[in-house]
């Protein structure tokens, strides 16, 4: 993006403050004290806030073509609270008179418990417990309370690469295990005592001769033997119920084999961007570029006052990146959720051997990122009015 000829000296102003210089000035550290010698990056009084750096400067014709990379540091922003589900517990723990007289506190009540005293408290019925989430995910956490820090322009990478991927796998299940699966809804449904009753009246039925349909005699008998293997195989035997069916019947159990979705994955985004500047204020502004992503991909040390300073680590920055034709969003390409820095890796004998200018700047740089989003993309980001923008989406 080319500045226009009226914001020439305020946009080139901002790249003087960018100089790899350094200056007496001290900074506060966590007790508050001021170490002697300490030197700043003048480029960084403000952590970068306020500050656009483009490169190149000047572009020529041929590289006027419009389309850029822009890169856009945040303040990472953690959920409030330390609660990222908001999760809420109600109805659990309550302080009741049972009905021998007992008083609990905070007490845990079964079904048969709430619904005996609901009996006999008609006007001060307990509800049922309820647990409610108000989940939250870092893209919403900063969609509407940003602070950002600068941006970074920088012309279209050469090879661009959009992959959207999911997770599916095998899955099976047989019958016994499908049987396992009904106690253990009924024990969830009805209470633990009363399901457990339950699953041993339905295994002395099955035990007396209780008849499955569509199975012979010899088949029940196996699936009954295959029960009691696997009770035993619980025990620390070797013993399954799929050996005990082979072994009396030749068969084995149906797996049911499917393939199930199993969970959503988060995308990444390598770039290689190539650096050869042209000029001293090329040079600085490069030099600004690198050392700003270094410092903001880089976790935070020593937050805390006093005897804290060190135990805890504070969150890098985060990026949102941005496909501009013209100064705005790119009508094709895709969009991105919050970024991490992942990776940064800094060629400086990009040419092949090493050769710098007279003020030490390396004549060719690749800079290599890899940014990951922080969030999975989903069926609704596409829908209207959730910035999937007119192109192809995210």
């Amino acid at each position: 993006m080319i500045p226009s000829k009226k914001g020439d000296t305020a946009f080139n102003n901002s790249f003087e403050r960018g100089v790899s210089a350094f200056d007496s000035k001290t900074i506060k550290v966590a007790n508050n004290e001021a170490p002697k010698n300490q030197q700043t990056f003048r480029g960084d009084r403000n952590n970068g806030m306020d500050r656009y750096l483009s490169y190149p400067i000047a572009r020529s014709m041929q590289e006027k073509t419009g389309d850029t990379l822009q890169i856009k540091c945040v303040e990472f922003i953690p959920p409030e609270n330390g609660d990222p589900f908001g999760t809420k517990l109600e109805g659990v723990f309550n302080d009741i008179e049972l009905a021998d007289g007992t008083v609990k506190k905070d007490y845990i009540m079964s079904k048969k418990e709430r619904a005996d005293y609901n009996t006999r408290n008609p006007n001060n019925k307990l509800a049922d417990p309820k647990l409610s989430f108000n989940l939250s995910n870092a893209t919403t956490r900063h969609k509407d309370k940003t602070k950002t820090k600068y941006y970074i322009e920088l012309p279209m990478p050469q090879e661009l690469n959009d992959s959207n991927s999911v997770t599916w796998g095998d899955d099976r299940v047989n019958a016994i295990e499908l049987a396992g699966l009904a106690v253990a809804q009924k024990m969830m449904k009805d209470g633990v005592i009363e399901s457990i009753d339950n699953a041993q009246k339905a295994i002395r039925a099955l035990n007396a001769g209780i008849t499955i349909p569509g199975l012979n005699e010899d088949t029940q008998s196996a699936i009954r033997a295959a029960i009691s293997g696997a009770a035993v195989g619980q025990l620390g035997s070797n013993i399954t119920a799929q050996s005990v069916v082979t072994r009396a019947t030749g068969q084995i159990l149906n797996n049911n084999l499917e393939l199930l979705f199993k969970g959503v994955n988060l995308r990444s985004f390598p770039y290689s961007i190539t650096f050869s500047p042209r000029n001293p204020k090329e040079s600085r502004v490069v030099k600004s570029i690198i050392r700003s992503l270094k410092m903001s991909m880089a976790a935070k040390a020593g937050e805390f006052n006093g005897g804290a300073q060190g135990i805890f680590l504070k969150s890098p920055d985060v990026f949102q990146l941005r496909y501009l034709r013209d100064g705005r969003d790119h009508p094709f390409l895709n969009k991105f959720k919050l970024c991490a820095l992942t990776g940064l890796n800094l060629n400086y004998t990009n040419a092949g051997t090493y050769s710098s200018y007279e003020d030490g700047t390396p004549v060719n740089i690749r800079m290599d990122v890899t940014f990951k989003e922080l969030n999975p993309i989903y069926f609704e980001d596409y829908l209207p009015g959730n910035g999937s923008g007119d192109g192809v989406g995210y």
